[in-house]
């Protein structure tokens, strides 16, 4: 087969930089640019995470939740976006945000965005397929005759998580394939939504997008504890498009499998943020017009997209999109697991992890790290069967998440322009600082939000995580963990 000359000049160009880093070319580099985008957005999955956590936005405020604090929300997704695209143009690496940390701030810096990171993208994996439980019992459960139970919830996790995994292990062509064909999907069912919407609701009172009410208690399904403050409400509400709006780290994560990656990561951050971001947004509105009473949308909390969908849409209409938004919401799944076994990867080919010596290896023929992809699989699984607090828990994984991606972007804030001055091809120059401090505010935000009750226990148990990973630092791994084998801030 003829290789064209400016993709062979590209595979060269993108060993170069990855052996500047200290790494050889182990895995597969075949995926395209879009290959790169759709992954991400196939994990950010507005149909996931935009419908599954609708109540905290509508449950909060009402409608103005959506339309908008999803554009504010989105807006600080979109920040960590620009600050970690120029990074990754600059750096692209499997793992990419233990590297650019390590590199920018030391492998101290490193080893904690590691963990942080690993941590999140694991257990959301397990967030995400409980997600998909919930919303096929909702929309196939009682044809079915399924009840929510913890035998049919853990076979069904396990089941999903098990073919998600085998997809991850045939190989990266595999893996590439069916996220691009996620990518259509989510596009193709968000507008179909959001037609279908639009052509059935009742009524067309727009007003509602920027209306306020208080549903904080049992008005809103108790999602939300009873508050006079609107304004906390509102804050509160701003965690549905943040926690939607996650998950574009997985363009670094497979920077090592992508062509051109320099120019690729970066677009496909950026890219999958802004789609994600407008077509949310396009669709949520549609669903807040569509409700034909809010107040009783609000107080039927977390079944308030079932009841809606219920009232509005004929039944071969939602049982179409149903299908669509459960097989969307099924390879959001299989692009996370792809996401945290390469981070698993990288982190062991550093010696980061217990038995990094297996969890490194790759697969000789299918050149995919079939050690980390089960692995990931298997603690994700292992995750989704501790019930006790279990959205607690995944607050605090969001906001472990969110932490590893602002450290990097912070770090680099400080090296910009005195020790990091060779940038990659998606440079912001100045501005890049600008960044930085808005991502250093955005985390702050999202720690404070995350920790209000009913959620308050997490912020107990993101500070007893933090102390045990300094115990851990400074007694153990410090001495024993090399970090990365460059650590220069050099570009080459």
């Amino acid at each position: 087969m003829n290789i064209p000359t400016a993709k062979v000049a590209e595979l060269s160009d993108d060993a170069r930089v990855l052996q500047g880093m200290g790494y050889t070319q182990e895995l597969s580099r075949s995926m395209k640019p879009f290959s790169n985008f759709a992954i991400s957005f196939s994990i950010i999955c507005i149909l996931s995470g935009g419908i599954n956590s609708l109540s905290q936005g509508i449950s909060g405020v009402g409608g103005a939740a959506i339309g908008i604090g999803w554009l504010i929300g989105s807006a600080i997704s979109f920040v960590f976006a620009l600050g970690m695209a120029q990074i990754g143009s600059a750096y692209p690496t499997a793992g990419g945000l233990y590297h650019w940390s390590s590199i920018l701030g030391g492998r101290g810096w490193g080893w904690l965005t590691a963990w942080l990171n690993l941590l999140g993208l694991v257990t959301v994996l397990g967030a995400i397929n409980v997600g998909t439980f919930y919303f096929f019992i909702g929309a196939f459960g009682p044809a079915l005759g399924w009840e929510p139970t913890f035998t049919t919830q853990a076979s069904f996790v396990i089941g999903i998580t098990a073919l998600q995994a085998l997809a991850n292990h045939v190989g990266i062509k595999l893996t590439a394939f069916l996220t691009d064909i996620s990518g259509y999907l989510i596009f193709a069912t968000a507008i179909a939504l959001t037609i279908a919407l639009l052509a059935f609701a009742p009524s067309y009172d727009f007003a509602r997008l920027i209306t306020f009410k208080n549903y904080s208690g049992p008005a809103g399904g108790d999602v939300w504890p009873a508050t006079d403050s609107l304004w906390m409400l509102f804050g509160l509400g701003l965690l549905l498009p943040i926690y939607t709006i996650t998950g574009f780290d997985a363009s670094a994560h497979t920077a090592e499998e992508t062509v051109g990656a320099s120019r690729a990561v970066p677009k496909g951050i950026v890219t999958s943020v802004l789609y994600s971001s407008l077509f949310g947004y396009l669709m949520l509105c549609a669903f807040v017009i569509a409700i034909p009473d809010m107040d009783k949308a609000a107080a039927s909390g977390g079944n308030v997209f079932f009841a809606t969908m219920e009232a509005v849409l004929p039944m071969p209409l939602k049982t179409a999109l149903y299908v669509a938004i459960t097989a969307s919401q099924f390879l959001c799944g299989l692009a996370t697991v792809t996401s945290a076994s390469r981070m698993i990867f990288a982190f062991a080919r550093d010696g980061g992890l217990p038995a990094s010596s297996a969890l490194k290896r790759v697969h000789s023929t299918l050149r995919s790290p079939v050690a980390a992809i089960w692995t990931a699989a298997s603690i994700a699984v292992l995750f989704t069967l501790y019930t006790p607090a279990y959205t607690t828990i995944v607050s605090v994984t969001v906001i472990f998440i969110f932490i590893s991606y602002g450290l990097p972007v912070a770090l680099g804030g400080i090296a910009y322009g005195r020790s990091w001055t060779q940038m990659g091809p998606w440079d912001m120059g100045p501005a890049y600082r600008l960044v930085a401090l808005l991502v250093v505010a955005s985390v702050a935000l999202i720690l404070f939000l995350g920790v209000q009750p009913p959620n308050d226990a997490a912020l107990k148990i993101t500070m007893v995580f933090l102390a045990l990973t300094a115990v851990v630092w400074f007694g153990f791994e410090r001495r024993r963990f090399k970090g990365p084998p460059v650590t220069s801030l050099g570009r080459r």
